[in-house]
Parts: C-alpha cells; sequence; structure tokens
C-alpha cells in the first residue's frame, strides 16, 4: 500500500510546487498587464493627482504652520495633520500594487512627522518622496504633449488670474484682498522653490479645497491649463529667465538635470540645490520654464546624458544628498544608456554588459556609507567606459552589418531560451499521446507574439515605456518562468525515476490535463515567450531608427529561420527518445532553463535598482544566465540547492519497490 501510495501522489515539495503552478497561468497574464502597460481604475486616475497635491501642498505650506518645534497657525497645522491623514487613507484605498506596503510605510512616517511637529525641511522631503512615490506606482500623466506656448498663458494670466494675483503675481490683486485666505504671492522665490509646473497646473485643474481657489478643468483645456501653469511659475524667477540662456548652452551639468518636458514639469528648484546650488538651480529652472521649447531642441541625450548624470550624482553625494546621487546614477543608465544599448550590443556586447555592471556596482556604492575617494574612483572607471560607448555608438546609425548582425543575434538569443521552453512543452505532450492539449501551448506562444506587436505598436505611438519599467517586466517574468521551470523540472525529474512515468501515463495523465492544466501550460508558453519579445521588439523599435530597415529585417528573418530549424531538430529527436530518456534530459534541461532565467531576472531588477550590485569575481556568460554579482549567483545558488534536494529526494523514493509500476509494466509493455 505505500508503494502504492508513493506512485499516486507527488511527494510533499513537488505537490505543493504543482498545486501552485496549476493557478498561475491567470497570473501570467497579469503580470503582462501590471508590469509593462499599468491599468488603473478611474477613480485612480482622479484620486492620485488629488493624493498627489494634497502631499505637495503641504510641503510647501507646512512651514506656515510649524517652526522649532511649535505651532504658529493653528488653523494652517489643523489643515496639514488632515492632509495627511486624507493622504494616507487615500493611498490605502487604491488598487493594491507591489510598492503599497512601502507607500502607506512611508506616510505612516509622514503622519508621525507632521504630529511630532518635525522641522518644515523634513516634512517637505519626506512628502515630496512620498508624492514621487506615489507617481511611480500610480503612473498618470504628469507633463504635456508638446512645449507650452507662454505667451498664451501670460493671456489668461490675465483675463482669469490678475484679479485675485495681481497684474504682476503679487498676490495684491483688487479681488484678492478682500478674500481669506489671501491669494499666492508667486513672485515669493521661497515659496516658488518648493513648486513644480505640475504642482501649479494640479492646483489649476484640482483647485485648493477650503479656499477660494477653484478648478478650472472644466473652463480651460490641458494645454491651457498647463500654458497658465508654467507661465505663473516662471513669475518667480523673472531675471533668471532672461539670464539663464548661457548657463543652459553651456553648463552641461546643469543641462543633465532636466532631459524631457516631463522632467522638467516635475522639477524643483529646492530638489536641484544639493546638486546645482540654489543660484545655478534658480537660473536653470527660471530658464528653462520660461523657453520650455528648448528641450526638445537642445536636450542631452543617450551618453552625454548619463555622462552629465554620473557627474551630477557625484556631485550631489559630495553634498550628502544620498538618495538624489542614486536616483541620478540610476537615471544615467535607464534615461542615458539603454536607450543606445542596441547599438552598443550591435557593437561592442562585452563593452555594453561591463558597463551594466560597473554603473550597477556604482549605485551600490552611493547608497551605502561608502568613502568619497572609493566613489570618485568607481565614478572615473564608468565615465572611461562611457567614452568608450560612445566612441562606439558615434559610427553605429547607418552601418549596414552591425545593424543585420545585431537583429540576428538578438532574436537567436533571446528566442532561444523561449523556444526550448515551448519546444520542451509540445515533445512532451506529443509523448504522452494528448493531442488535443497542444492547441493550448500554440495559442501561448502565439498570442505572445500578438502582445509583442502590441507592446511595438504602443511603444512606438502611444506612450513611452520608461527604462524602469522595461526592466522591471523582464526581472518579474523572467523570475516568474523560473520558479514555474522550477516546479517542472522537478516533478518530471521525478517521473523519470523507476519507471513512475509509466504509472503516471496510464492512471494520471486525465486527471493531470484537464482543463486547469491546460491553462497552466498556455500561461507557461505565454510568458516564457512574452518576456523575450518584449525585450527583442523594444531593441529592434531602437534599432528601426538607424535609417537600415532592410537590414534589420533580414537580420530578424535569418534569426527567424536558425530558430525554426533548431526547433524542427529538437521535435524530431524527441520523437525517437524513449519516455523515460525524455523526461529525464527534458528535467535536466528545463532546470537548467530555471537557472539562467533566475540570474537574467536578478540581473534585470538590478538594473531597475530594485536590488544592490555587489561585484564577483567570476566571468559574464549572458547565454548562461551568469553575471558578476554576489546577488545574482546566491539566487542562482539557491535554485541549484533546491533542484539539487528535489532530485535527490526524488532518486531515495525511486528506489522503493512500486507495485503499480510494475503492474503498469505488464500491461503497457512496449510502451519503451
Amino acid at each position: 500500500m505505500q508503494s502504492l501510495k508513493d506512485e499516486y501522489h507527488l511527494p510533499m515539495i513537488t505537490n505543493r510546487i504543482r498545486s501552485i503552478l496549476r493557478s498561475f497561468s491567470i497570473a501570467a497574464l497579469l503580470l503582462f498587464g501590471m508590469t509593462a502597460f499599468p491599468v488603473m481604475a478611474q477613480d485612480a486616475m482622479t484620486s492620485v493627482p488629488q493624493t498627489w497635491q494634497m502631499l505637495d501642498y503641504l510641503a510647501t505650506d507646512y512651514a506656515g504652520a510649524v517652526k522649532d518645534g511649535a505651532v504658529i497657525s493653528t488653523s494652517e497645522y489643523a489643515e496639514m495633520r488632515e492632509f495627511t491623514a486624507t493622504a494616507r487613507s487615500r493611498i490605502a484605498a487604491l488598487q493594491p500594487t507591489a510598492a503599497t506596503p512601502l507607500l502607506l510605510k512611508q506616510a505612516d512616517t509622514l503622519v508621525i512627522s507632521v504630529e511630532a511637529k518635525a522641522p518644515p525641511a523634513q516634512v517637505a522631503t519626506q512628502a515630496h518622496a512620498l508624492a514621487d512615490a506615489l507617481l511611480q506606482a500610480y503612473p498618470v500623466p504628469t507633463a504635456p504633449e508638446h512645449a507650452p506656448d507662454l505667451a498664451r498663458g501670460a493671456m489668461l494670466y490675465q483675463n482669469q488670474c490678475a484679479a485675485c494675483h495681481g497684474v504682476t503675481g503679487h498676490g495684491d490683486g483688487p479681488a484678492g484682498l478682500q478674500l481669506s485666505p489671501r491669494p499666492v504671492n508667486f513672485t515669493d522665490q521661497t515659496r516658488a522653490d518648493q513648486r513644480s509646473a505640475l504642482s501649479l497646473y494640479e492646483v489649476i485643474s484640482q483647485g485648493v479645497e477650503g479656499t477660494p481657489m477653484a478648478s478650472y478643468a472644466q473652463q480651460l483645456s490641458s494645454d491651457d491649463r498647463w500654458a497658465l501653469a508654467y507661465y505663473v511659475g516662471s513669475l518667480a524667477y523673472a531675471k533668471e529667465a532672461v539670464a539663464g540662456a548661457d548657463t543652459w548652452q553651456h553648463d552641461t551639468a546643469a543641462r543633465a538635470q532636466i532631459a524631457d518636458l516631463k522632467e522638467l514639469s516635475r522639477a524643483r528648484v529646492a530638489q536641484l540645490t544639493p546638486t546645482l546650488g540654489a543660484e545655478r538651480a534658480r537660473t536653470i529652472v527660471g530658464y528653462v520654464r520660461a523657453h520650455p521649447d528648448v528641450i526638445q531642441q537642445q536636450a542631452l541625450a543617450g551618453i552625454p546624458l548619463a555622462r552629465a548624470r554620473l557627474a551630477a550624482s557625484l556631485t550631489a553625494y559630495r553634498a550628502g544628498a544620498k538618495t538624489q546621487a542614486t536616483q541620478l546614477a540610476l537615471s544615467a543608465y535607464l534615461d542615458g544608456v539603454e536607450p543606445v544599448e542596441p547599438q552598443l550590443n550591435a557593437r561592442d556586447g562585452a563593452l555594453r554588459a561591463q558597463l551594466e555592471t560597473a554603473m550597477g556596482a556604482y549605485r551600490s556604492a552611493l547608497s551605502g556609507n561608502t568613502p568619497m575617494a572609493s566613489v570618485v574612483k568607481q565614478a572615473d572607471a564608468v565615465d572611461g567606459l562611457l567614452v568608450r560607448a560612445q566612441e562606439v555608438t558615434a559610427d553605429a546609425a547607418g552601418d549596414a552589418a552591425a545593424i543585420f548582425l545585431g537583429a540576428f543575434t538578438i532574436l537567436v538569443r533571446e528566442g532561444l531560451e523561449a523556444l526550448l521552453v515551448v519546444v520542451a512543452l509540445l515533445a512532451f505532450l506529443r509523448k504522452a499521446a494528448r493531442p488535443e492539449a497542444l492547441r493550448y501551448v500554440h495559442a501561448g506562444w502565439s498570442l505572445a507574439l500578438v502582445a509583442g506587436g502590441i507592446t511595438w505598436a504602443i511603444a512606438s505611438y502611444a506612450i513611452s515605456i520608461s527604462g524602469a519599467g522595461r526592466e522591471l517586466t523582464e526581472g518579474l517574468s523572467s523570475l516568474f518562468a523560473a520558479f514555474v521551470l522550477l516546479g517542472v523540472g522537478l516533478w518530471m525529474h521525478q517521473k523519470s525515476i523507476g519507471g513512475r512515468w509509466q504509472a503516471y501515463l496510464k492512471e494520471k495523465m486525465a486527471a493531470a490535463l484537464n482543463r486547469r492544466s491546460a491553462w497552466f501550460l498556455f500561461g507557461l508558453a505565454f510568458i516564457s515567450v512574452y518576456r523575450e519579445v518584449f525585450e527583442s521588439i523594444l531593441f529592434y523599435a531602437a534599432l528601426w531608427n538607424d535609417g537600415q530597415e532592410v537590414w534589420l529585417l533580414g537580420g530578424i528573418a535569418a534569426g527567424a529561420a536558425v530558430l525554426g530549424l533548431i526547433a524542427w531538430v529538437l521535435l524530431r529527436t524527441s520523437r525517437r527518445l524513449p519516455i523515460g530518456t525524455f523526461f529525464s534530459a527534458s528535467s535536466a534541461l528545463i532546470a537548467v532553463l530555471a537557472i539562467v532565467l533566475t540570474g537574467k531576472g536578478i540581473a534585470a531588477l538590478q538594473e531597475a535598482g530594485w536590488v544592490a550590485v555587489g561585484v564577483a569575481p567570476v566571468p559574464h556568460i549572458e547565454l548562461l544566465g551568469i553575471y558578476p554579482t554576489w546577488q545574482s549567483l546566491l539566487a542562482q545558488l539557491t535554485i541549484l540547492v533546491l533542484l539539487a534536494v528535489g532530485f535527490v529526494f526524488n532518486i531515495r523514493r525511486g528506489r522503493q519497490p512500486s507495485a503499480s509500476a510494475t503492474t503498469t509494466k505488464e500491461v503497457l509493455p512496449d510502451a519503451e
């Protein structure tokens, strides 16, 4: 009885994994939706901007309520307490995401600070940090689609705002003198330093509850509200707007702070002061707000942007602003290096890998209490690699051979892992004589290709998928696939021992390949293929702009042909293998893929800034998912240990007599 029980019931660890895995087909689609294209409920689309506005207002006005640990305005302080409590409850009511626990922790910290009457600088820093994290977790539009028209903004101001805020923005308009509280003085630099153009846009759009400031969302279009926000935001920096042209033209470190309209709309003088100093920050913000069109004409991009932000991060670290230094270093990679990775990878893949590791190690150094001399040494090393990368990519555009080889290499490298998973699934179903389940696997990988096409369309025409979003999608989907393959590998290995595959085929196939398991196969095929398609399609979108479309398509076609040939060879070979040997080979292959994907998943999360980087003295072998970082190696070692324990457990169980296996052998003598 015991051997019969062992035969028809999986070992505890494998059984647990299988029960979890069968429910993950839907999770695969959810993962795709949440990481690649976040979709928020309609209430979040309004709640997030309102909550962000509360936090921004708190950061600016808290100084008018508390000073030196004492309340100086009872009504203002009561409003600050109300805003923190409301913001916290609004965040808790949003659709949960992976960032929700951290958001709530930050919100609780802010509530405690306000209750303790903490210094205004501390509260402002915490409120802005929470506001930024909120927008990262729940992306909403934070910038105009094109440079705002400040002449239009000036006209709107005189028509809509001057009566209260005054003709020159001093808060002394005839109607405003009768209001309580009095209208804001837009020329007050101390207050303006805490405000961004986005802050002003949200105030114009949402109004301010409890004040005479009403919402203009119905009266003014979005373009008009942005024009008005930019104009109002420039009033405190009138002199800087005139004198800032030279700084913008020649101060690379200052230009590195603002690369596009999104960053300009969220830029605050107080945020840039640790890196640039108050005077330079006011000059650059004042000039670019008054002339937003220069962003699209003269902003840094690519490797020059990466080098400038690397230098800015070092300056911020010297000033003691570790958080800002780390953010600038992360931006140097995501906004500067990653957009040119396809060109760099096509010309010098080893340099690209070396640069990724070095920049990750530099970010980790910034996060710790690393001595200044060591940080400077690492920054110099990274900058040297960036100089080499700039030289390599300078003439990469238009190089037909590089484009062809790049397109070919990307498809073969990224597609091989997905191909192996899909082929293993197809071969297994054919060996098991279950052709009706093949359509689920084919539907999975086919839908993944369609989803890849949608990704390309969205990335090209609808939204810009950020570097962080891309790395998170790759990292999380890789780890998900690795977890699934871990369970599948252990299960297949168990069935390859002691004839258990025969009992499985005879007694368990009908139950194992029910509708729920078929959808599991669909989910595994989808996520395995989509994670590769997602990365490849964004690479191709970047290479498409190099003017060598024919060579790019030729490289893709050649890569597809090679993958097709590999698939044909693998499927034919698998048909000739005895079932026991097939299960053994498949379990080994899938175990290797689980280890590879684990390494790649951790590496992607490191590039997104989610996981620290500790450099390890090992070679970089991307094909095997081996990266020279302790974090990725330890994660792979963990998977390897789990596999080893599972395999040993299976082997020991396989040595026990199996009555059911013997019975099955008699019934199916020609199974092998």
